[in-house]
Order: structure tokens, then sequence, then C-alpha cells
């Protein structure tokens, strides 16, 4: 079984590579709907839909293409590559819509951004 360190880990906005990046999370769900009749002993239910969301945090670049592309209420194709982005490496892939943004900066802290993402369809798993 392969596992990867978080060094490994990328994010492109479109075809542009995130620059200083520190972090990066996607979360899944999926709905459940009840079924449970009243004859029923045990509660019992479906799959409805499913979401997922996700955030990136980075050392503030003004000159990153990819930073300049997020902006609230920005529709943008998000790629999460976990293992790198070499030839046969898996990632993550779908079509987010940037929630909010938090920048951030203090004393003796470099200077910092959080994009906040809510992926409108589905997220899927691809191969570079």
């Amino acid at each position: 079984m392969a596992t990867h360190t978080g060094s490994e880990g990328i994010v492109h906005i479109g075809t542009d590579l995130m620059g200083e990046l520190k972090s990066w999370s996607v979360s899944e769900s999926a709905s459940t709907i009840e079924t449970t009749k009243l004859s029923d002993s045990a509660k019992t239910f479906k799959v409805g839909t499913t979401e997922w969301s996700g955030s990136c945090e980075v050392f503030l670049d003004e000159g990153d293409t990819a930073q300049t592309a997020l902006t609230s209420g920005a529709s943008v194709t998000i790629k999460f590559y976990f293992e790198g982005a070499a030839t046969g490496d898996k990632y993550y892939t779908g079509t987010a819509l940037v929630e909010s943004i938090d920048r951030n900066g203090a004393i003796d802290d470099m200077v910092n951004a959080s994009f906040n993402f809510k992926g409108t369809g589905a997220l899927t798993l691809a191969t570079a």
C-alpha cells in the first residue's frame, strides 16, 4: 500500500500551480434519506446527494497567478494532488466556487491567506 507525505502535495487552479502552498484539505459527504417505516425495528436509509468542499492555506503572494485567480465568488477548476503530478500520479479534481478568503499577518510571522471552496458537481479521482 502506498503512503504519501504532505510535502508531495500540490494544488492547481486551472492549469496554474498554486505558489507558496502550506496546506490543503478536501472533504466529501453524502446526505442520507431515512426510509424507516412504522413497522421497522431498526432505522433504514438510502444515499441522497453528495457534496464536497476544500481549502488551501498559502503564504500570500500577490504575483502568483493561481492565488490572484481566487476571488470571492469565482468559479474555478481545482486539482488537489496528494502524491505529486508525475505521469501516473493520482489527484482529485472538480469545479468549485470560492466561498471565502481570509488573509492575516502578525509580528514575526509571514502574511498568510486561506481560500475556502464549495464544490459544484462531482469531485473525481483522476490520473496525471
